[in-house]
């Protein structure tokens, strides 16, 4: 079985066609999904969804980047409401000044309130980062006595970032359809991080392997991901489906 820690049923792109997609990824051996929360305009679909189908669809909790505003606190007062709602994560979490940084400060202290609260509750921490590596690490610094673990999703950044993060807490890196696209420099970066620190995901519908570049992602495609680990690396695809499994079972005490 494999495991798709960042996907997004609910996501207008898909949410039409969102049953046929887990069946589809079901079927492809992906027995698994964690869906990332943005915000509360999308939330009531993410819960009708994880909860038509539980011991498939895993919901974390929490303020995406590119939500934050001027009401990102009253936004982080919803969440503790869905605390008892089999919260497998905070997240996705973070900062993002790739399209601005207006919110910039805003999206700092959001950041902040939403580690601390993962720490209080106990769960991982599914971090979003775009334009933004030094400042994040600035945050994890000061919340280092937190004991932190996590994930960095969608990562594309070089082995010496990843080193950089471990200083922090504990944490894994999600691999998704970038590892398959031609010449990305992430490849090499995969080569040299660990199996044990690697989770699968596809951020669904956004960011489609190849040959599906471009076009709507499902986590069906996560076998493509996995394969291309396991190339990169010379290993058995069974052995990345297993450690990466095994991996996100532990973290997200699935």
């Amino acid at each position: 079985m494999l495991i798709d820690t960042h996907t997004h049923f609910y996501d207008e792109w898909l949410l039409p066609d969102a049953e046929a997609a887990i069946a589809r990824a079901l079927e492809a051996g992906v027995g698994k999904m964690i869906q990332a929360d943005v915000d509360s305009r999308e939330r009531d679909a993410l819960w009708a969804l994880n909860d038509a189908h539980p011991g498939v669809l895993y919901p974390m909790l929490g303020l995406y980047p590119g939500s934050v505003d001027g009401r990102w606190e009253e936004e982080i007062a919803l969440l503790p409401a869905y605390r008892d709602r089999g919260i497998v994560a905070i997240g996705e979490i973070g900062l993002d000044y790739h399209e601005g940084t207006e919110w910039k400060e805003q999206q700092k202290e959001a950041l902040r309130v939403q580690l601390e609260l993962a720490a209080a509750w106990d769960l991982p921490v599914n971090i979003h980062l775009r334009d933004a590596w030094e400042d994040l690490f600035t945050i994890l610094s000061e919340k280092r006595h937190l004991g932190l673990r996590g994930n960095l999703h969608c990562f594309t950044a070089s082995y010496e970032i990843y080193l950089r993060a471990q200083k922090y807490g504990d944490f894994s890196v999600g691999i998704g359809g970038v590892v398959t696209f031609r010449n990305a420099s992430l490849a090499e970066t995969v080569k040299r991080i660990p199996l044990e620190k690697i989770l699968l995901e596809t951020d669904a519908p956004y960011l489609a392997p190849t040959p599906w570049r471009g076009r709507r992602n499902e986590s069906a495609y996560l076998p493509l991901i996995a394969a291309r680990i396991a190339e990169l690396k010379g290993v058995d695809p069974a052995e990345v489906e297993a450690v990466t499994t095994a991996n996100a079972t532990q973290l997200f005490r699935l």
